[in-house]
């Protein structure tokens, strides 16, 4: 009787209990360079698709590098607002390459080498970001970024519509 039971609760959890897989059951992982420096060191997007309908969109730490010149050249150098400037400039050409924009935008991570750029930063935004409502925002001060002349570095999160 026992094994009767414990083979019925399982075919009914077979059946019913599991949760759906992806539509075609594959979760595709692509990883992208756009500067040309940036190759072999670390990946600028990745997109993450084969979830729903949905396309996930990781950006790394995105900062002043110039992205047509050598490993390391920051543009705006000792200019917090220049630099916010460009970074979200930077962000929102890769997130157009990718399908998406600001407004698919769902968490910003900040991190700034000078709190006192708050204000800064807040007038950044405000230019940057217009009438679109900001996602979920940490900020973190840190001693140092990948350089030494950048002020400002962002990670960003999106999740468009397949396309």
């Amino acid at each position: 009787m026992p094994f009767r039971f414990y083979f019925a609760v399982l075919s009914i959890l077979v059946l019913f209990g599991f949760p759906a897989n992806a539509q075609d059951g594959k979760i595709a992982i692509e990883k992208f360079n756009h500067s040309e420096w940036t190759k072999g060191i670390f990946s600028e997007a990745v997109t993450v698709t084969g979830i729903g309908n949905a396309k996930m969109i990781f950006l790394a730490g995105v900062g002043a590098e110039d992205e047509d010149g050598p490993r390391g050249k920051i543009r705006n150098p000792g200019d917090f607002a220049g630099q916010c400037r460009y970074a979200y400039d930077k962000i929102k050409r890769v997130l157009a390459l990718h399908g998406a924009s600001l407004g698919d935008v769902v968490k910003i991570t900040t991190y700034m080498t000078d709190m006192g750029n708050r204000l800064n930063m807040g007038k950044c935004l405000g230019q940057v970001w217009g009438n679109t409502t900001f996602p979920a925002h940490t900020l973190i001060g840190v001693n140092a970024l990948a350089f030494p002349e950048m002020l400002i570095e962002v990670d960003a999160t999106a999740i468009a519509g397949a396309k």
